[in-house]
């Protein structure tokens, strides 16, 4: 099980990179895990470099990753409070969900609806 999870997680960026960085590349990418070219999806970062306020462009790294637990099959883990911040200001998360002990888990089904909206912005890491 852990190898298939170990081929799952090397499409997975092994290098976020800051919004504002991304937003200013004509093609925006980075490198996965596993050393392919992973291209951000250009209207992608375009819509969340105008949705999101400039201060955050520098504060937020992309893409953004859920961890996904076994022992909690209906929910995937966020650690990243920036993240946070940029899913409640575009509206896909409460501005009532906060961090307990530095995690926040959010239900699988609105991690993918997120993932569906923001399409490479979005990424689940298996642990």
């Amino acid at each position: 099980m852990a190898l298939e999870m170990g081929k799952i997680n090397d499409g997975v960026v092994a290098r976020r990179r800051r919004l504002s960085e991304l937003f200013s590349e004509d093609h925006p990418s980075s490198v996965t895990r596993n050393g392919s070219e992973f291209a951000f999806d250009r209207e992608v970062i375009r819509t969340l470099g105008e949705k999101l306020p400039p201060p955050l462009h520098p504060r937020l790294k992309l893409p953004v990753i859920f961890f996904f637990d076994s022992a909690v099959p209906d929910s995937c883990l966020l650690t990243d409070k920036v993240a946070l911040e940029a899913l409640q200001i575009l509206g896909e998360l409460s501005r009532f969900r906060e961090f307990t002990g530095g995690k926040l888990w959010v239900g699988r089904a609105i991690v993918y609806a997120i993932m569906r909206k923001y399409p490479t912005a979005i990424q689940v890491m298996m642990g």
